[in-house]
């Protein structure tokens, strides 16, 4: 089963990150994690932070000369910007030099504020900042690096982004992902990047915020992950919550999500075909995303989330209240973008990996990557194998007749 929790706040001195379940024998390496984290702070509409955040990592403990040991792996990433904020973000006995009265609408603020018991909203800020997804992304890598020796991998991409909407039928491979990086906004349609550009470039002259859409591609998913036995191991509803719990992501659409509502049912679903060749069932069509009755179907599964406007803007314009005062006022501004979207993207890719990456833990077990790949290997033969009609064994035993009267 795989773990993970993080912890530290946004200019706390570092954010850590500890992932339990991991198998023994796993490649890891300071550089390929650093550059995951590099990617991000992509994205055009970025605040300045993004250019001097070096995020700089320490593998704690779990891997020794470039693997994993099969026990927990910890995780640090420092704060380059801690003496700025060593004083009011101190652990120890004090008093913070400012206190943040006016909570900012849209964000935890408020709710926190009353929840915790807090008079100072920097108490529930700190550790709500979307700051907290760079443990999150470093535990991903972990994730991805896990699924790609299984054979899957996960692409994200931008499909809309302040009005502006790339085609629908241009979906990038894992073969793209260097070239989907490379966008502005990591959208895989040259001319729609050039709109979103434009409409960022627009609301930053305004001081205003733009939200969007995010694509989540995962290819090479075998059936048979998540299971519809449980509520809680649907793999749709496991994806759903992980994407959902993205900071400002307010919904989430497995395939072709709430556009089927309005359908018939003869254009809602994905019709099925024997591949003679490939020796396997196929659906050509996504509209499920690749997920059915809260079960992979082998298919590319697909996710879309979308992201509100964030809520501090350079020019604050709505109306909070001093929680001390009681008094109308505007709320305080923390640095910020004027979009998070293409940043949304890598993130939404992690949750994505973490989620198939324990239910692969769940499904085929393992103590070592060979293990867990022999397991896999051996799931995926027998799936090109007759199911036997043998009474427990995949069909149900035939009705025995009554006893007759009197025994």
């Amino acid at each position: 089963m795989l773990r993970y929790l993080t912890a530290g706040e946004s200019h706390g001195k570092a954010l850590v990150v500890i992932v339990e379940g991991l198998p023994s024998g796993m490649a890891v390496t300071v550089d390929e994690l650093s550059a995951e984290l590099a990617r991000r702070r992509l994205g055009f509409g970025r605040g300045p932070r993004m250019r001097f955040e070096a995020d700089e990592v320490q593998l704690l403990a779990g891997v020794r000369h470039g693997r994993t040991l099969g026990s927990p792996v910890a995780i640090e990433i420092a704060n380059t910007e801690w003496p700025k904020w060593e004083e009011e973000m101190s652990p120890h006995p004090g008093q913070p030099g400012k206190v943040l009265t006016a909570p900012r609408p849209g964000h935890a603020d408020l709710a926190g504020m009353q929840k915790y018991g807090f008079a100072d909203a920097r108490d529930v800020l700190e550790r709500a900042s979307a700051r907290e997804t760079a443990a999150r992304v470093a535990a991903g890598y972990l994730a991805k690096a896990l699924i790609a020796e299984l054979d899957m991998s996960v692409v994200s991409h931008v499909v809309a982004l302040g009005g502006e909407q790339a085609p629908p039928d241009a979906r990038p491979r894992p073969g793209d992902l260097e070239r989907v990086d490379a966008s502005a906004v990591r959208c895989f349609d040259a001319e729609a990047e050039s709109r979103m550009v434009t409409a960022i470039k627009a609301a930053a002259k305004q001081g205003d915020s733009l939200g969007g859409v995010v694509e989540v591609l995962a290819y090479g998913v075998p059936v048979g992950l998540g299971s519809h036995v449980h509520w809680d191991r649907r793999l749709d509803g496991l994806l759903a919550q992980a994407l959902m719990s993205i900071q400002a992501v307010k919904s989430v659409d497995i395939g072709d999500g709430a556009d089927v509502s309005s359908r018939r049912g003869s254009d809602a679903h994905d019709a099925i075909s024997w591949d003679e060749q490939e020796q396997r069932y196929r659906r050509v069509t996504t509209r499920a995303g690749g997920i059915e009755g809260g079960m992979s179907t082998g298919e590319l599964i697909v996710a879309r989330v979308a992201m509100k406007p964030l809520a501090t803007l350079n020019r604050p314009v709505l109306g909070t209240v001093d929680v001390v005062t009681k008094e109308e006022t505007k709320s305080f501004k923390e640095r910020t973008d004027v979009t998070a979207v293409p940043a949304m993207g890598v993130v939404a890719e992690t949750m994505t990996a973490l989620v198939l990456a324990g239910e692969a833990l769940r499904k085929f077990g393992g103590d070592s990557l060979a293990e867990l790949v022999r397991n896999s290997r051996a799931y995926l033969s027998a799936l090109g194998e007759t199911p036997s009609a043998a009474p427990g064994a995949g069909s149900p035993a035939p009705p025995t007749a009554a006893p007759a009267p009197g025994g």
